[in-house]
């Protein structure tokens, strides 16, 4: 992880700025140089004058913090390096903390996120698009409905398969790794929703196992039962939506 801003103590995130001396010409001329034009050079330069234009540079600076991290978690996901529930439930949340972020810059100065991308010289095309589409990439338009109809039948798909008395690995493993990714594209579930928890603690049980394992007796009937709870729990959840 690479830091991009520093703290200011309160919780501000502000630039993390360094003083860059530039030497040109090095030779025995420089030893001439004045004490005034001296103290000149190593004078700090200050972004702001007063407390309300340090708060517009920490208000840049968390524009431009998560900027970078939309785009990195974009990178990551193009290259299969976080799972799509995963990725769906972060991109949501830095979706949700840009607009907040960027209503407090947002004005003349800058009247979209292209011109304040241009303005700070950003290379972060991915992040654009993901705030101009404003949902992640795993879900696309008008798939909640799509959504809760697959969740549905992947939860009676796996009880059906559990009251057959199926317990392998390679058949149970596919649904449930299925189920969880489908239910961490909804935008409207959270992650802490107990019908998701319930399941994930299944996929890592069955993550855990070679693809010639079995469950249990006992464990398909432990599965069994928090497979028919996680199902009446999102159905409760949607009839209080």
């Amino acid at each position: 992880n690479v830091s991009i801003c520093g703290s200011d103590g309160r919780g501000h995130l502000i630039p993390d700025l360094k003083m860059v001396e530039v030497f040109s010409g090095v030779g025995l001329h420089q030893q001439s140089t004045t004490g005034s034009e001296n103290a000149r050079l190593n004078e700090e330069v200050k972004l702001y004058e007063n407390a309300r234009e340090r708060e517009d540079y920490d208000n840049r600076a968390n524009v431009f913090a998560i900027l970078q991290t939309i785009q990195a978690l974009e990178k990551a996901y193009i290259k299969d390096a976080v799972n799509a529930a995963d990725y769906s439930h972060w991109c949501v949340l830095l979706l949700d903390q840009f607009k907040a972020a960027f209503k407090l810059v947002k004005g003349e100065s800058f009247p979209d996120v292209e011109v304040f991308a241009r303005k700070y010289v950003m290379d972060c095309p991915a992040a654009l698009e993901r705030i101009k589409e404003d949902r992640p990439i795993t879900e696309k338009g008008g798939n909640q409905s799509k959504s809760i109809a697959e969740i549905v039948s992947l939860f009676i798909t796996v009880m059906d398969r559990l009251r057959l008395e199926i317990r392998a690995k390679d058949e149970l493993h596919p649904d449930v790794k299925e189920l969880f990714e489908t239910m961490g594209r909804m935008r409207m579930l959270p992650p802490t929703f107990e019908g998701r928890v319930k399941v994930k603690k299944w996929l890592d049980t069955l993550n855990a196992m070679n693809p010639a394992d079995e469950l249990s007796p006992e464990q398909v009937r432990d599965m069994l039962f928090d497979f028919e709870s996680g199902y009446n729990d999102f159905n409760r959840f949607l009839a209080h939506s």
